[in-house]
């Protein structure tokens, strides 16, 4: 396809520092956001990777700081077993072909995400949420610091 950059090890790929925008439209209401941070992925000692994002979330025209952490576990043939901070799986990833679609339902809501790496420097996911308590669109843009 010539639009996606393979990754054959998904882990040795992300470590390091990222600059993190993203995009959020609530489709239901209209209303839209934006995050701006950095993402930092780095060593677990039981191995994989400390994945920490912090910024600031503009939602309404009012600036917050905002941070979450996940858990970047190794999967098999180089892919992830991406985990919430406190253990609970959030879904698999498999950048072998450089696009990945997971979902991860969530009570009555369903998130999917598609990843897609453009190439060493740079990649995407675009969440979306369907369900009775959401709808939205989050899109957001990683780019290698240094």
């Amino acid at each position: 396809m010539g639009e996606f950059w393979p990754v054959p090890d998904v882990l040795a790929y992300l470590a390091g520092t990222w600059r993190v925008r993203r995009s959020v439209r609530d489709l239901a209401s209209g209303e839209a956001g934006e995050f701006s941070g950095t993402t930092r992925f780095t060593a677990l000692r039981e191995g994989g990777l400390l994945h920490h994002e912090s910024g600031a979330f503009v939602w309404q025209g009012v600036a917050r700081p905002a941070e979450r952490t996940l858990r970047f576990l190794p999967g098999p043939h180089g892919t992830a077993d991406v985990r919430f901070a406190d253990g609970r799986p959030f879904h698999d990833l498999d950048l072998s072909s450089g696009r990945h679609v997971a979902d991860h339902p969530c009570a009555a809501d369903l998130y999917r995400g598609e990843f897609t790496v453009r190439d060493a420097d740079r990649w995407r996911t675009l969440w979306r949420v369907r369900g009775p308590a959401k709808d939205l669109v989050l899109t957001t843009d990683y780019t290698r610091e240094g």
